[in-house]
């Protein structure tokens, strides 16, 4: 072969070579679909539940973009705030907004069951990513979306697990006293079927209305049952009025006060005094294992507070997120939430974690009884950890799950 052409023609070979390099590497990058990673935090930024999830969990969510360098997969990372004033309406829109003209890749948080079914509709419909932060079981039961997990809690782990973790410590009368709406029927119904199933007895029941400033007369006819545990299935101001009331009437000294959904912010603001005895479920307790402590103490730097279970969930879901846009080099929804529930999960929050197919994650809850004034060492010491919940214990098994993505 002449000398020229064989120099043609590796010239020629090297063009091409570079040329499919070149649609390699784009390829590569056309992987992220606008080049950005954009995330949304969608919660209660003004109302009751601001402290327990609000800046909180933005400032969560960044800790989580942080460890990443800001970047994922080439791509930076944003993120988005809005506030969705605890009413599903607005936080609809707001995700439509986010989704339809500013490109929101996922949103995580919400707090609020209403708000965050809404969304997860409509995320669903646009094959977007919700890591939700709220407690009603139909996210990963009738309501299930490929897209979705939830990540924290339901009225399944901290009803029935609380009810049955006590139920094995030896408590065998219960009253409740139930907040008359969804949430507090949801929790009531869960521990009664519990402790009924085990044999044991639930003395009586009263119902009040949300938002109730006064509870005296509820909280005589708990005291008269002479029930074992009185259970408080409210959340919020009507858990911490129950709280605070039934120390008022000498209740906790003589009955087990427990309550289903119990965050440390409530407890800081009713106090060790007043919460002192109060047992409940958690997912996450800021001081109980090296790495939460690390994390928190970095979190405390920005807040002035120890993060609540909700706050620190949103880290490890977004965090979670990320790593699987990494593992897959996608923000293809249906790429990334394969991926997700592929990998397992590990970090401060979650040990040993995964993602069922109905979307629910699976970790340990941990059994907490708040601590007299006198056991506190340091601020925000407010939890002795009773006892571990197996994830396969906490959480429904999946064999009864209404989520149409399972196979049974």
């Amino acid at each position: 072969m002449p000398r020229n052409l064989r120099v043609k023609n590796s010239t020629a070979l090297i063009a091409l070579m570079g040329g499919l390099l070149s649609l390699t590497t784009q390829a590569s990058q056309a992987e992220i679909s606008d080049g950005i990673i954009k995330i949304g935090i969608l919660n209660d930024q003004s109302g009751p539940y601001s402290d327990l999830s609000g800046q909180g969990s933005v400032e969560a969510a960044r800790l989580a973009i942080e460890e990443f360098g800001g970047t994922v997969a080439g791509a930076k990372v944003e993120l988005v705030v809005g506030d969705h004033q605890n009413k599903a309406d607005v936080g609809a829109t707001k995700a439509r907004e986010w989704f339809d003209r500013e490109g929101v890749d996922a949103i995580a948080d919400f707090s609020n069951s209403s708000v965050g079914l809404a969304v997860q509709g409509l995320a669903a419909d646009r094959k977007k990513i919700t890591l939700v932060a709220a407690a009603s079981n139909a996210f990963t039961g009738a309501s299930c979306s490929p897209y979705s997990t939830q990540w924290i809690y339901n009225s399944y782990s901290n009803g029935h697990g609380l009810a049955n973790m006590l139920v094995k410590r030896g408590f065998d009368s219960w009253y409740l006293m139930t907040v008359d709406y969804a949430f507090g029927h949801a929790f009531s119904d869960d521990i009664r079927k519990t402790v009924m199933a085990a044999g044991k007895e639930v003395l009586g029941e009263v119902r009040f209305p949300l938002n109730s400033p006064d509870l005296s007369s509820y909280l005589i006819q708990a005291q008269g049952s002479r029930a074992e545990v009185v259970v408080a299935a409210s959340a919020g101001s009507d858990m911490a009025n129950t709280v605070k009331q039934a120390a008022e009437f000498g209740i906790t000294p003589n009955q087990t006060l427990a309550a289903p959904a119990v965050f440390i912010t409530d407890v800081h603001s009713m106090g060790l005094a007043q919460a002192q005895g109060l047992q409940f479920l958690t997912a996450f307790y800021w001081d109980r294992t090296d790495a939460s402590r690390e994390w928190a103490n970095k979190f405390y730097e920005r807040r002035g507070a120890m993060p609540t279970m909700t706050q620190a969930g949103v880290y490890s879901a977004v965090r979670h997120y990320l790593e699987a846009i990494s593992a897959s080099n996608s923000d293809d929804a249906d790429v990334v939430a394969k991926k997700m529930r592929e990998l397992p999960v590990n970090d401060m929050f979650i040990q040993g974690g995964s993602i069922r197919e109905d979307g629910q994650v699976m970790h340990d809850m941990y059994l907490v009884e708040v601590k007299k004034p006198s056991d506190s060492e340091k601020p925000w010491d407010y939890y002795n950890v009773i006892d571990s919940v197996s994830a396969s214990e906490a959480f429904q098994p999946l064999a009864d799950s209404l989520c149409p993505l399972v196979n049974k």
